[in-house]
């Protein structure tokens, strides 16, 4: 796929880019990664990210869930039950993903929760981490991020202006100038009534042009990404499976599936392609027929001698508007025709004195 610096200019160029977020959805089987893999990249999807971690690492054994979904395992329990039935993938796991991702032509991408995790997916060929949401204040592993020089996501739900300018400034401090700033609400699944996209307007007003902007979408709908990209997000992802009733993993029922990945992509570009590039307002190409014949120009309504004046009784306004402007209509009147002109004729400024 692409190399680092070939993959930060197609994020810069502003075109809608989309990430497939298959998580841990694979349950810890690699004929089932690559079939996300596989359809991932069938429906259109730029890049697919995985999640890479230990349990151990990630929390106490005691960390009460912040969620409350079907689909777990065990109803009851801790996050470390939760995460424990999903963290066997490591470094040579990964590789494997890596590898099917490069065969398939899509962009590996993973989200490392410690630094065991991003040693390894630098290892593996990775060109862009994704730091989550909760990871904003975890200084610690962004510092060790940022030194591997690659591209970083940083999702900023349930973070203020503030601690998103603590993150960014730690990953500049430390090795890398590429960020990607992506707005999220950290609520699983956000009612479209929470995701405010306006946020994505006021973050890109306090970083400015240096960065490019996105939007980690937990909205369970198929329209978010492509008002995302209508507020200025260029790239976006959203959770993703290819089986909505899978069970051992609670992330399946609130993803989307490869058709609904592909309407995704759809509409992002063609947001995309409605917002066009101008930024003042101004006549199109498209519109230069339009200009010629939709518009008036000063035409004779009566039949005009030369040497008479023109005056409001022999001249009008009518299409096409390939003569003179009615614009100039008021300075026309009062002066005289420099030939014969019959009625219905387009006045042509040499007919004019």
């Amino acid at each position: 796929m692409y190399q680092l610096e070939e993959l930060w200019l197609k994020l810069r160029t502003g075109e809608p880019f989309f990430i497939a977020e298959a998580g841990v959805n694979h349950l810890g089987s690699l004929e089932l990664g690559e079939r996300l893999i596989k359809e991932a990249a069938e429906a259109g999807a730029h890049a697919i990210k995985f999640q890479s971690y230990k349990a151990e690492n990630l929390c106490t054994k005691d960390a009460p869930r912040f969620w409350d979904w079907e689909g777990e395992i065990d109803q009851e329990g801790s996050q470390h039950d939760s995460y424990s039935h999903l963290d066997s993938f490591g470094e040579a796991e990964h590789l494997e993903l890596k590898k099917l991702c490069d065969s398939y032509g899509i962009e590996f991408m993973s989200t490392p929760f410690d630094d065991e995790a991003t040693n390894y997916l630098d290892r593996v060929g990775i060109n862009a981490y994704k730091i989550a949401s909760c990871d904003v204040t975890n200084h610690p592993l962004l510092r060790t991020v940022a030194a591997k020089g690659k591209i970083v996501m940083l999702s900023t739900g349930a973070s203020t202006l503030e601690e998103i300018q603590d993150a960014v400034d730690v990953l500049e401090n430390n090795g890398t100038d590429k960020i990607v700033i992506m707005h999220c609400n950290l609520k699983y699944p956000t009612d479209p009534s929470d995701i405010n996209l306006s946020m994505i307007d006021s973050i890109r007003d306090h970083f400015g042009d240096s960065y490019v902007y996105g939007l980690s979408d937990h909205t369970m709908n198929v329209e978010t990404p492509s008002f995302a990209v209508a507020k200025g997000a260029n790239v976006v992802e959203k959770h993703y499976t290819v089986d909505k009733t899978l069970d051992k993993s609670a992330d399946h029922w609130l993803s989307v599936d490869p058709p609904q990945v592909k309407q995704i992509v759809r509409l992002m570009d063609l947001s995309s392609v409605m917002l066009g590039k101008h930024t003042t307002k101004q006549s199109t190409p498209s519109e230069d027929r339009a200009r010629l014949y939709a518009r008036r120009s000063i035409v004779t309504i009566d039949s005009i001698k030369e040497g008479d004046f023109f005056t409001t009784e022999n001249i009008g306004c009518k299409r096409p508007g390939t003569g003179i402007s009615p614009t100039m209509f008021e300075t026309i009147i009062g002066k005289r025709a420099t030939k014969d002109i019959q009625v219905d004729s387009v006045l042509d400024p040499k007919d004019v004195e």
